[in-house]
């Protein structure tokens, strides 16, 4: 297929690049988390430096009909600093590991996002006046005597230079032993949870002091660990409901109307292993490293290391859809193995209409399966084919034998290229897409 479509095949094509070009990336500048906002209309990246980045989308230029509006930056922040846990002699490092947004609900947006143990809730609004006219301060903002104050005047809003600020409204901190990996809001937008290697905690947006234990799977005797949380969100229309993964590949959904503490779940989806597969990679490989809710809530898409899995909420024993990424990879886990890679954890994410699935594999490539044709493609972010509006070819990776002219040998597939973190615009075929340290967007031609 030329690309995925819902019924029709997208072509898709360069947008944009941003990010240096240069080869030598530093580690502060490998982007960590990729989101849009609800309407698609903002787009926020976090980086290994502590940095939250926002593009915002341009109006559509009505004279130039074939292409949408272009991401610019709308604001740059610090979010997160290097810290030191002097209990525990540990670095805290800046790095952002999850931005969520929350849905706008007046002029301002806000966004939460998190670093291994303090999760921040921003606010990004827009100043384009400026008050003038005070009685008891000059414009420069000294105070004036109140005694030389003869007239009063009535204060006025003046235009100014649009300026964006964003202004932390709560920090959430020191409720996790462990790293944090995931947040997820609940579809209330009161409440969110953060999900660490052992435990998922509830909290309310307004309330920072406290929040609530709901699932803990730490063993009395740490030397009886199996198992570590991978993931968690909630459900998009059921408040109550959320689910977690796990290193042994297995996912829980936890209803929280039966208890207050979840540890004994509702669902356990798990898929039993092919024993023709069985290798001494076969516990890493199943470790989930992302779950994701269909739009629709019915479904939820995991990724493991090879593969994506699509699971009927109301059948447990086996997903109803399974898409191989890079299956070519079985063959090299060894060598995978020993370069970390096999540790990888790459997410996944749906299109706005939950028919087509991305998710990203190595040497910059990133795979594309649709659900209702069940063809899948392959393509590439890379700098080589970046004029606007030029159409990605489809990669085609050769596993062994005799290598076609078009296809790349998985023997020359750089591992130091990967793509960890991808997003689909919730309304439109436009795709952002995270290389090492470039954000890659690419939308579907228009004709």
């Amino acid at each position: 297929m030329a690309g995925a479509g819902g019924g029709n095949d997208i072509q898709w094509c360069f947008s944009q690049v941003k990010g240096a070009v240069d080869d030598d990336v530093a580690e502060a500048d490998i982007i960590s988390t990729v989101e849009f906002n609800h309407s698609g209309e903002l787009l926020a990246t976090g980086d290994k430096g502590g940095r939250v980045v926002i593009f915002q989308q341009e109006q559509e230029n009505k004279t130039q009909s074939h292409s949408r509006g272009e991401y610019n930056v709308y604001s740059t922040f610090q979010s997160h600093e290097p810290e030191f846990d002097y209990l525990k002699s540990l670095e805290i490092e800046e790095k952002i590991n999850k931005i969520r947004w929350l849905p706008q609900k007046n002029a301002a947006q806000f966004l939460l996002s998190t670093n291994d143990k303090t999760i921040k809730l921003w606010k990004i609004s827009e100043r384009d006046k400026r008050p003038e006219g005070y009685n008891l301060k000059e414009e420069d903002g000294r105070y004036r005597d109140p005694t030389t104050v003869t007239t009063l005047r009535v204060p006025v809003f003046r235009p100014m230079d649009l300026m964006v600020e964003a202004s932390p409204r709560r920090i959430f901190a020191n409720a996790h032993t462990y790293h944090i990996n995931s947040i997820s809001i609940n579809s209330d937008y009161e409440t969110y949870l953060s999900a660490d290697d052992l435990r998922i905690n509830l909290w309310h947006l307004e309330i920072t002091d406290r929040s609530f234990n709901i699932v803990d799977i730490k063993p009395a005797n740490m030397e009886e660990l199996t198992e570590v949380i991978t993931a968690a969100e909630f459900h998009p229309n059921s408040c109550n409901t959320f689910v977690y993964s796990s290193s042994k590949g297995t996912i829980r959904l936890c209803d929280m109307r039966a208890a207050a503490l979840c540890d004994r779940h509702s669902k356990l989806f798990e898929e039993p292993e092919d024993p023709s597969n069985r290798s001494f990679f076969s516990e890493i490989i199943s470790s989930i490293s992302d779950v994701k809710f269909s739009h629709s809530g019915r479904y939820m898409m995991t990724r493991d290391y090879l593969s994506v899995k699509i699971w009927d909420l109301n059948m447990e024993n086996r997903p109803v859809e399974t898409y191989q990424v890079h299956e070519y990879l079985r063959s090299k886990l060894c060598s995978l193995y020993e370069n970390d890679c096999i540790f990888d954890k790459f997410e996944c994410c749906w299109n706005g209409s939950d028919s087509i699935v991305m998710t990203g594999s190595y040497n910059n490539f990133f795979r594309m399966f649709d659900r209702n044709t069940k063809r899948d493609i392959t393509l590439e972010a890379s700098r080589e084919n970046n004029k606007p509006r030029t159409v990605l070819k489809p990669r085609k990776v050769c596993a062994s034998g005799k290598r076609k002219k078009d296809e790349i040998s998985v023997d020359s597939l750089d591992f130091n290229k990967k793509i960890l973190h991808t997003a689909w615009h919730p309304k439109q075929n436009i795709i952002a897409v995270a290389t090492t340290n470039n954000l890659y967007i690419f939308q579907d031609k228009m004709n």
